[in-house]
């Protein structure tokens, strides 16, 4: 892996999406919309400021899963990625260069929502702003490195969207959106607080109502660290050259 050839490929991906105005439009703008939805259903009551910051982690997370992997898998099955590693590109290199482009496009979207939730839907923040920022923003990284080991797997379109149960809908369901975790039946509770969504969700609820100690976000946001980290790694050395 080289600096050079991972720059190069994040500049070619953040090139495509800039001509791409519908997938802009996907990653930019509809995570608002939904997050301004979920706050005019609740407005006049005290429930977005609950599940708000839940919100925050749930609409980018899976966005950038779904362009994150589409994008990806597109370019195996039109043979850029088989040309690309014909030349003296690894899969590193491909699979931390869309990281880092989507990765930006995360930043931006982020920021986004965040203003979004706090300045115009008024979601009460009772820690700093800048600490939700980070959460949100590791947040919508993990959507993009599962989005990036989705595609390794995946043959078609498709089959992306069917990889949602395995990837998406399990941490909803068990990430404490509809029932506090502890709540849950013990195995089930178990397997939500091995799941990384849960501790984005944990994280911006805790930044949000002040309940916790920094020390209690920043242990969070490690844990979803390590996870990107291994999706990553995984992605990279399952990532075939061309879908058959």
């Amino acid at each position: 892996m080289t600096p050079t050839r991972t720059l190069a490929t994040a500049a070619r991906v953040l090139m495509q999406i800039r001509n791409d105005p519908c997938t802009i439009a996907l990653l930019l703008v509809v995570p608002s919309l939904l997050i301004g939805l979920v706050a005019w259903i609740f407005d006049e009551t005290p429930v977005f400021d609950t599940i708000g910051p839940a919100m925050l982690a749930l609409f980018p997370f899976i966005v950038m899963f779904l362009v994150t992997s589409i994008s990806t898998l597109r370019e195996r099955r039109s043979g850029t990625l088989e040309r690309l590693l014909s030349m003296p590109m690894g899969r590193g290199d491909f699979i931390l260069g869309y990281t880092l482009a989507f990765g930006l496009l995360a930043v931006l979207q982020t920021a986004i929502a965040v203003g979004f939730a706090t300045w115009v839907c008024g979601l009460e923040i009772e820690e700093s702003i800048v600490l939700l920022f980070v959460v949100a923003i590791v947040d919508a990284l993990l959507g993009t490195a599962l989005g990036l080991l989705a595609s390794a797997f995946a043959r078609t379109e498709f089959q992306v969207v069917q990889f949602m149960p395995v990837f998406v809908f399990p941490q909803i369901l068990l990430g404490g959106i509809f029932l506090p975790r502890d709540q849950l039946p013990d195995v089930l509770e178990t397997i939500g607080d091995w799941m990384p969504l849960s501790h984005a969700i944990d994280a911006l609820s805790a930044v949000s109502s002040g309940n916790e100690d920094t020390d209690y976000i920043w242990l969070r946001i490690l844990f979803i660290g390590c996870w990107i980290v291994s999706a990553i790694v995984v992605g990279s050395l399952t990532l075939r050259r061309r879908t058959p």
